[in-house]
């Protein structure tokens, strides 16, 4: 909403210095966002002046009219003598009252006018245009002011050429805004001053009905005003106060009718809407659109309506598309003489419905989707009929037709001590009333208060309303700033602390955490390798994706973190190491395909709550990992190492330590990891995830390294997070014994490890594997394991015997579990 200053100065009596920066200051204040303020004009400088044509002389001999004029303008080029001035418009007489900048004077842009020898002749100033003067667009011809303007008076007063014009972006919640009427009342209430109602008029005696209407369907309009003009000139021009005033607020001038119904629009925030009289047929009716029906409006499109759409109606059919725009067949035009005025109060929400089916956005639907002042019809109607019969010659016809649907007044029950409460600021209950009085509302009451909001604010329907308006008026710069006061006992949760605790693990063991959008396509699905029937690939498509190139909600985290290796490799980081800790989504089999919308009027019901619940999907916490290129760098020091899937495992085996338990590690086939290098993760007889080398198609498909790894686990199936505690250390000697162990190729080393770990009791501290060999001492279809296993007791320092005991018992488990032998036996 634009507002020019000016035009706010007549209903608003604002002290005398106060510029439009200050007012957009105290606007601001209030809770308006106040974009920009532009000084209209402030780059004009005189003499620009109302001059008289005295004679005119058509100069010939070139492509265009040339015209040498002598221009009478007064004073005010210090002789009294007549102006010179060479002008190539042909649109004014010997006669007519112009204006004429002299010399020395600037125009809008810095357009500075000096005397000049032009087409043969002296041109001693210039005569101007709208679009010259920066009050207009139209460059065509000069401005041509009426007859009894006073020659040689000041034009930039005259015609307000000086302005601060306030360009203010409206909120859906404040329609009221969206008016020379509602930001008047603003603008008073900052500077305590007093306001005069633009729609404050005296309304005549009914004297009967205007032309006959109805309303059809209550539900779309409540009020429906028409009146009658009669004998209105089509030729009468539009002041130019008033074209300046719309082309300030950003509309364009078109012919009188329609610049009265939109500036009463601008300034009291109610559309308006003119019928030719003589187009109509039969009475009016309000109603929705029926089946089949259509309406060329006046953009010259044909609109195929539908059920929904509010329709003003008459007997040929619809005549205009309510609050939105009218119709072409009774548009005004250049005869138009007899004319109906049309002022209403429409849906707001089924004119903003019928706004973007159409995608027919307008001045008056985006009033009206935000809230019109229902009681305003009667006046601004009045008000249009009067500025016709003054401006434009026409009669007013007796009687006006209201045609109306009864509406309950909205009362809100607060607590005087609500916006105190609110605001954490002592107002008191003279202050709160004092507020909502300005705003207009009705208040009653002492400790409860009984609030009646004005009807240009059908937003404050609710306590919380009302301490708003209390606490903007108030200002919000005197709430005081203090920091939150947590409740005792409350902070992270057990699971929460978990996913921190194996973030930086994570972070400590190398890995850089990486984000990804949770949002896949199918072809990231078809890059891992899936099987037609894995369970990874049912998933939840978006019903409003922020890219149809990935309409769906992921179900493993390995897609964007392949992608984001991608990237990395593509840039020339090969050498990565990346983590996720992030939700994936897997729909439930008995999930409904859509979830229930629930009405907005009301709390859900216990019911409706669980039927959303049981249309979410599982969204279990995962833990992912993806490596690339050298694990280590190679150096002065020595050669480095790839990444292998070894270290994708212990990734895993990072996680767990974390969550306090020991991962199994079992062979395994799943995709996306190469069917040879790929371990299956346990927690006792849990699967809680798999890790390995990734299938070289996967690597393919997503442009990764060869050889890439990967891992990714369920945190929710490690189990219950546990506390952390610290390890005993014990202060006796350690007593390493070292085995080596012969056994068929096919058995896994996890298994051997197992058994040997069951087989040594409790005296064991560590184990570890440092030596596999494959060759001829090892026998055809064997391998030797070499283990270092670490013997300590807590209380006492081992003997060799003990020692040596724990040794062979953890070998013989493991000859009797996986067949191993002890090499060198």
């Amino acid at each position: 909403m634009r507002a020019p200053l000016s035009w706010l100065r007549e209903y608003v009596e604002l002290p005398a210095g106060v510029t439009g920066r200050a007012l957009a200051a105290e606007l601001i204040a209030a809770g308006l966002e106040v974009e920009t303020v532009e000084r209209a004009g402030a780059d004009i400088t005189g003499p620009l002046v109302v001059g008289e044509v005295l004679a005119i002389e058509e100069l010939t001999g070139f492509k265009k009219p040339i015209r040498y004029c002598r221009v009478n303008v007064g004073d005010a080029n210090g002789t009294g003598e007549p102006q010179n001035i060479v002008c190539g418009a042909t649109n004014f007489a010997v006669g007519d009252r112009v204006v004429v900048i002299l010399p020395g004077g600037v125009l809008p842009g810095g357009f500075q006018i000096g005397a000049r020898k032009t087409y043969g002749h002296l041109s001693e100033g210039m005569i101007c245009s709208v679009s010259e003067l920066g009050i207009g667009e139209d460059h065509s011809g000069i401005l041509v002011l009426p007859a009894d303007t006073p020659v040689g008076a000041d034009a930039i007063e005259l015609l307000g050429l000086r302005d601060d014009v306030l360009d203010i972006a409206v909120t859906p919640d404040r329609g009221y805004a969206l008016s020379i009427r509602g930001l008047a009342r603003e603008a008073a209430t900052a500077y305590d001053v007093p306001f005069k109602d633009p729609a404050d008029v005296e309304l005549p005696p009914k004297n009967g009905e205007a032309y006959p209407a109805g309303i059809g369907d209550p539900t779309a309009c409540d009020r429906f005003v028409l009146r009658e003009v009669r004998g209105f000139d089509p030729a009468a021009k539009t002041p130019m106060w008033m074209q300046v005033r719309l082309h300030r607020a950003g509309m364009r001038p078109v012919s009188l009718a329609v610049d009265i119904t939109n500036y009463l629009m601008l300034e009291l925030g109610q559309p308006l809407h003119a019928f030719d009289r003589g187009k109509l047929t039969g009475p009016i009716v309000v109603r929705r659109a029926a089946p089949g029906e259509k309406l060329e409006t006046l953009d010259h499109v044909e609109r195929t309506l539908d059920p929904d759409d509010i329709l003003i109606t008459d007997e040929s059919g619809p005549i205009s598309m309510a609050g939105t725009m009218g119709g072409l067949a009774t548009e005004i035009d250049e005869r138009s003489a007899d004319m109906v005025i049309e002022a209403a109060h429409f849906d707001a929400m089924g004119t903003a419905r019928m706004s973007r089916r159409h995608k027919l956005h307008s001045e008056a639907s985006h009033r009206f989707e935000r809230g019109v002042d229902r009681e305003l019809p009667l006046y601004a109607s009045y008000r249009a009929v009067q500025l016709l019969a003054e401006l434009g010659g026409a009669e007013i016809v007796p009687g006006v037709t209201h045609a109306e649907a009864p509406v309950e007044p909205v009362t809100v029950t607060m607590p005087a001590g609500h916006p105190d409460k609110v605001a954490g600021v002592a107002y008191g209950r003279d202050a709160v009333v004092r507020r909502l009085e300005q705003v207009g509302c009705a208040v009653a009451g002492d400790d409860v208060l009984a609030v009646t909001p004005p009807s240009w604010r059908p937003d404050l329907t609710d306590p919380n309303d009302l301490a708003e308006e209390v606490i903007r008026l108030e200002g919000y710069e005197d709430i005081p700033a203090r920091a939150p006061r947590p409740a005792a006992g409350h902070g992270l949760t057990a699971h929460q602390r978990l996913r921190r605790r194996v973030g930086r693990a994570l972070a400590g063991a190398g890995y850089v955490e990486a984000l990804a959008f949770p949002f896949i396509a199918d072809k990231d699905l078809d890059g891992l390798q899936l099987p037609a029937d894995d369970a990874r690939r049912r998933t939840l498509r978006l019903a409003n994706p922020l890219s149809e190139q990935e309409p769906l909600l992921r179900t493993t985290l390995l897609p964007g973190l392949l992608k984001v290796l991608a990237l990395n490799v593509g840039r020339g980081f090969g050498d990565a190491a990346l983590f996720e800790l992030g939700v994936v989504f897997r729909p439930r089999p008995d999930a409904p395909d859509r979830a229930p919308r629930l009405a907005v009027d009301r709390g859900p019901t216990a019911e409706e709550i669980a039927s959303v619940e049981a249309a979410l999907p599982d969204q279990p916490h995962r833990v992912a990992v993806v490596l690339s290129g050298d694990r280590e760098p190679s150096g002065w020091w020595g050669g480095g190492r790839p990444a292998v899937w070894a270290d994708a495992i212990e990734a895993a085996r990072t996680v767990a330590r974390e969550a306090g338990v020991e991962l199994a590690v079992r062979a395994d086939q799943h995709a996306p990891w190469h069917p040879g290098r790929c371990a299956a993760l346990y927690v006792g007889d849990t699967l809680v995830g798999h890790a390995g080398e990734l299938h070289p198609r996967v690597t393919k498909a997503y442009g990764l390294p060869p050889r890439s790894c990967a891992m990714e686990l369920e945190l929710r199936r490690l189990g219950g997070p546990v506390s952390a505690s610290a390890p005993h250390v014990s202060s006796y000697p350690v007593a390493t014994q070292d085995v080596a162990l012969i056994v068929d190729s096919a058995v896994p080393a996890a298994e051997v490890e197992a058994a040997l770990r069951d087989g040594a009791g409790d005296l064991l501290e560590a184990i570890r594997l440092f030596d596999v060999y494959t060759g001829e001492q090892a026998g055809e279809g064997r391998k030797s394991l070499a283990y270092s296993l670490r013997f300590r007791a807590p209380d006492r320092t081992l003997t060799a015997e003990e020692a040596s005991q724990a040794r062979d018992a953890a070998v013989a488990a493991a000859s009797d579990r996986t067949g191993a032998v002890l090499r060198g036996a």
